[in-house]
């Protein structure tokens, strides 16, 4: 008999302890979520750029055709503002790499670049490497193989007819593998992701990021001039590189051709928080330095010359901007009308992405009341007449949640009107008539629809909220009658 009593109270303080530690589990969650976000956000490492390793417009070459700190090989054509790599011919290789060794541990490497064409497809390729020593002529999109070390490839063709170019691949050799170039490198890829960057209206940006052995891809794909607009392209976790090495860009094409064109790129040595940044180095030699500033001083003297010679040859223009007279009216209100899509493909973005977490939170919180509703069904008659009237509670709470989802779903289905609505415009733009009154005031119309979208996801946002704290008690109530049913 003693046994008996002893062992019934654990017998029933079993399922309330499950029960405890799951609501428990499930509330908590977003709180460690967002705890673990706020702690990410501290760890961010301490950037310095590299101006030794980095090159950008304007007065990007210097008179004689070369980049300060660094070479370039093959067909690669240095001018003011950008480097193209190679032009739009047939077997074309080209390359630029860094003078001097990086002995980082840690760096980021930002790359702003455009591959354009008139074909439907492009070839071969661009490269970004990290490789301990200089591959400046090769078969690897211009570069040479069997490299120790990263690189990026930019691939625009697609060799294995699989359809799955263009693409980013990540490759990592140990200076002994050779180059898949039939299967377009996927035997042989670390990281992959699909990315169209030919042909886009803005330059393309590529952030290479090696942090803690982890090597991270981000791409701002080309459709609007923000430079803070990065997606996630692939992450390579425990990757070792070589201690110290050289950058370079390459590129090459084949039977079909594109312009590679590089307009900047930037090197970060990254320091890890905490630590004390790594002292800066010493400045330019004062040979160089009056060496640059006779160059400069020169270069201004060539520019005065010409603007004179150009205003006696055209006694018209003098006094006038010349830059007004390379844009029409017309041209500025398709440009106008451009930045507008780009603002309203922004906002869409960003209401995709809170749509999108208030599903699924929605979904979660369905499910979990399902699960206890199912499980109150299979446990013993306890308490019949507490658990109907929490039960019949719960199911309010189900139905109000599916019609919250209903309506966010309606949401999600006006949001894909929007897009091809912007798409017909720009189609409608693009035949003809683009800046006209019609076109303007259809963006109008598309802006007042957006708004009142917008304003319809706070309602909903704010009546979820309650929604939730609602749910919350009710869960904690019925936990509650269970633990005097079992007690």
């Amino acid at each position: 008999m003693a046994v008996s009593i002893a062992q019934r109270p654990a017998a029933a303080t079993a399922p309330v302890l499950v029960l405890t530690f799951l609501a428990a589990l499930i509330f908590h969650h977003g709180v460690a979520d967002v705890a673990s976000g706020a702690s990410a956000t501290q760890e961010l490492p301490h950037r310095r750029f590299e101006y030794k390793y980095s090159f950008k417009g304007p007065h990007l070459a210097q008179t004689d055709g070369s980049i300060p700190f660094w070479i370039h090989t093959g067909n690669a054509i240095p001018s003011a503002d950008q480097v193209r790599i190679t032009p739009s011919l047939r077997s074309q290789r080209g390359s630029v790499w860094t003078k001097n060794k990086v002995r980082f541990e840690h760096w980021e490497a930002e790359v702003t670049f455009r591959v354009s064409g008139r074909g439907r497809m492009g070839a071969d390729g661009l490269a970004v490497w990290f490789t301990s020593s200089q591959g400046l002529d090769g078969p690897v999109y211009g570069a040479a193989d069997q490299w120790n070390g990263v690189g990026i490839f930019f691939d625009s063709f697609d060799n294995d007819g699989k359809k799955n170019n263009p693409a980013i691949i990540v490759v990592g050799n140990n200076g002994k593998l050779v180059y898949d170039h039939q299967n377009d490198g996927t035997t042989q890829a670390l990281g992959t992701c699909l990315r169209d960057f030919r042909n886009k209206p803005y330059p393309v940006r590529a952030k290479v990021t090696y942090y803690k052995k982890t090597l991270t891809v981000m791409i701002n794909n080309g459709f609007t001039p923000d430079k803070d607009d990065y997606e996630f392209c692939t992450k390579v976790d425990n990757m070792i590189i070589p201690s110290e090495g050289f950058f370079g860009i390459s590129a090459a094409t084949g039977g079909l051709a594109d312009d590679h064109d590089v307009l900047s790129f930037l090197l970060f040595r990254l320091t890890e928080p905490g630590q004390q940044p790594p002292p800066p180095e010493s400045e330019i030699p004062k040979e160089e330095k009056d060496k640059y500033q006779e160059e400069f001083q020169n270069f201004q003297q060539e520019l005065d010359k010409k603007k004179e010679e150009f205003q006696k040859e055209h006694p018209d223009v003098q006094g006038q901007p010349i830059e007004d007279l390379f844009e029409s009216v017309n041209e500025r209100e398709i440009r106008q009308v451009f930045e507008g899509q780009n603002r309203i493909h922004l906002e869409i973005k960003q209401l995709h992405r809170q749509l999108a977490m208030i599903l699924d939170e929605q979904r979660r919180y369905v499910s979990v009341i399902t699960d206890e509703i199912a499980k109150k069904g299979t446990t013993p008659e306890l308490g019949q007449v507490g658990m109907d009237s929490a039960s019949q509670q719960l199911g309010s709470v189900i139905s109000t949640q599916q019609e919250v989802l209903r309506n966010l779903n309606e949401l999600r289905n006006s949001f894909y009107e929007s897009l091809k609505q912007i798409g017909s415009a720009q189609h409608q733009g693009n035949t003809g008539g683009i800046g006209t009154y019609e076109t303007i005031q259809h963006f109008n119309d598309i802006k007042e629809h957006l708004h009142t979208v917008k304003r319809d996801v706070e309602h909903l946002v704010q009546r979820n909220s309650h929604l939730l704290n609602t749910s919350q008690f009710i869960v904690q109530s019925v936990l509650f009658l269970c633990y005097i049913m079992y007690k």
